[in-house]
């Protein structure tokens, strides 16, 4: 008998929601765009995609998502986050604008646009141990960088000046970059098999 397919969510309320369901319905998983409470109820996974992280702040509070997610990161879901959904993801911001707040659940330290703006835009090749080769040819847009972690933290992945781009706690996942823009699955594979580890 085969496994049921994971049952995942893409938070889309701003970002690059399109690309991300994409890359997980091509792996296999039944994705759902999350939008309420009640389809973040039915799913055992959330992708935060990227976009504008203060606006994502600011439209999951008006359509009442803050909470329900915070919570479902605090009881275990696994989340991924890329770009701003990292800065999301991270308990600290250097640089937020004024009011700005995360959902939290890594403990990290998160610089939002720490490469500089749009044109500072770049793209290079990441070894990820975890992932094994080929190197991930990672794709830079805006990014954020992760400034600090807390003892639980995982550095996935580091530029070749040291600093870090890509990090796991737990069932969070967190990378500076887009794979879902290059055609790299593998940390969208690497999220649902932390889905079905804990569906197990």
């Amino acid at each position: 008998m085969t496994a049921p397919a994971p049952r995942v969510g893409v938070l889309a309320l701003q970002g690059d929601v399109r690309e991300h369901v994409r890359v997980l319905t091509d792996l296999g998983a039944e994705v759902t765009a999350v939008r309420r409470p009640a389809e973040l109820a039915a799913i055992d996974g959330l992708v935060l995609p990227g976009g504008e992280s203060s606006v994502i702040d600011k439209l999951s509070r008006a359509f009442g998502m803050r909470e329900p997610v915070r919570e479902a990161i605090a009881a275990g879901m696994p989340v991924y986050g890329t770009c701003a959904g990292l800065i999301l993801l991270a308990d600290r911001i250097t640089d937020g604008i004024a009011g700005q707040q995360t959902f939290g659940g890594l403990d990290v330290t998160v610089r939002r646009n720490a490469f500089g703006s749009q044109v500072d835009s770049f793209e290079v090749d990441l070894d990820v141990p975890a992932l094994g080769e080929p190197p991930v040819h990672a794709v830079f847009i805006r990014a954020p960088l992760v400034e600090e972690t807390g003892d639980g933290v995982e550095r996935l992945a580091v530029l070749e000046d040291g600093r870090i781009v890509a990090v796991r706690q737990g069932a969070l996942l967190g990378t500076s970059f887009h794979p879902e823009m290059t055609g790299e699955n593998r940390f969208h594979a690497l999220f649902l098999d932390m889905v079905r580890d804990r569906s197990r």
